[in-house]
């Protein structure tokens, strides 16, 4: 519990700005050591539906945005890109949460469900995604876990598979469900400014 308080200490001692725009609440985190945070949250529901971090490079400038959760960030098109692109059939992995779980999408694996296998390796820290036909491997950790120190579960985890998607789910612990309301209860509380103030 005491790692859970000085991550939730982290958030709440960083510079925040606050904006509502589109229906959804954006939040700007600017902590001490120049990383930066954008949270996204759906007015109606306060579901997360964007995470993204951003570093200064060890020269000390900006780095490009990395997603944690939400859709991956299209980039630019130029010339020589558009003619040799990766093929819009391949695999897709990205994170997509509801209120009580952690939740990936894998779209793009036409296979049948019985062919997937999905795992906790503790001595990892992560979650395995393989397929019987070797046609598929990706090894994740749940970087909200990480950030708390608490425990992977593998009763917690399930999936399932429709529409060429597979749809991996980790249940969140007490801890984070509790972190989470916290959390919202603060950035409610925050000052909502016109624009972005950065």
């Amino acid at each position: 519990m005491a790692s859970q308080k000085s991550w939730i200490d982290i958030l709440k001692s960083s510079k925040k700005t606050s904006f509502i725009h589109d229906g959804k609440r954006k939040i700007h985190f600017l902590f001490t050591d120049g990383k930066e945070l954008t949270e996204e949250y759906d007015l109606n529901t306060d579901e997360l539906i964007v995470r993204k971090w951003r570093h200064k490079s060890t020269l000390g400038a900006q780095g490009q945005w990395q997603v944690e959760v939400g859709e991956p960030l299209a980039g630019p098109v130029t010339s020589s890109e558009s003619e040799i692109r990766e093929n819009c059939f391949n695999p897709l992995f990205l994170r997509k949460d509801t209120k009580t779980s952690f939740q990936w999408r894998v779209r793009n694996l036409p296979y049948p469900k019985d062919v997937f296998s999905v795992f906790v390796e503790p001595s990892d820290r992560c979650i395995i995604i393989k397929t019987s036909n070797k046609k598929y491997y990706k090894k994740f950790s749940i970087t909200d876990l990480d950030r708390s120190q608490l425990p992977l579960d593998d009763s917690a985890l399930s999936f399932t598979h429709a529409n060429n998607t597979l749809i991996v789910s980790y249940k969140k612990p007490k801890e984070i469900l509790t972190l989470e309301q916290e959390l919202l209860k603060e950035l409610k509380k925050l000052k909502v400014t016109s624009e972005w103030g950065f």
